[in-house]
């Protein structure tokens, strides 16, 4: 687990594939994802997005709002959909993305 989560961390921002992680972490897939469900309670794909999430938060909380859009902060930390993005934020954080760049600064 410890490979895995090191490397999602690592290559955050990078696109991920369960693959990929597995690879790291010197695992199968089916091998992989029963290490997260066992140790974390949630899936590789799952653990990736909340990562992700928490990033984009980080980053709106210190954005300067005029030179910021969420739109932009969320494509550069993978995530395309903008209204799946604004569904995943708000069911993770209580508020939408816009509410927190608002606050920001």
């Amino acid at each position: 687990m410890g490979r895995a989560t090191a490397f999602i961390d690592a290559h955050l921002a990078d696109p991920l594939s369960v693959g990929d992680i597995a690879r790291a972490a010197r695992l199968s897939v089916r091998g992989l994802q029963n290490a997260f469900a066992r140790v974390l309670d949630t899936t590789p794909a799952a653990y990736v997005r909340s990562a992700r999430l928490a990033a984009v938060r980080a980053e709106l909380v210190a954005a300067e709002p005029p030179q910021t859009t969420v739109a932009d902060v969320a494509r550069r930390w993978g995530f395309a959909h903008l209204p799946r993005f604004a569904q995943h934020y708000r069911a993770e954080f209580g508020e939408q993305p816009s509410e927190t760049l608002r606050r920001s600064r």
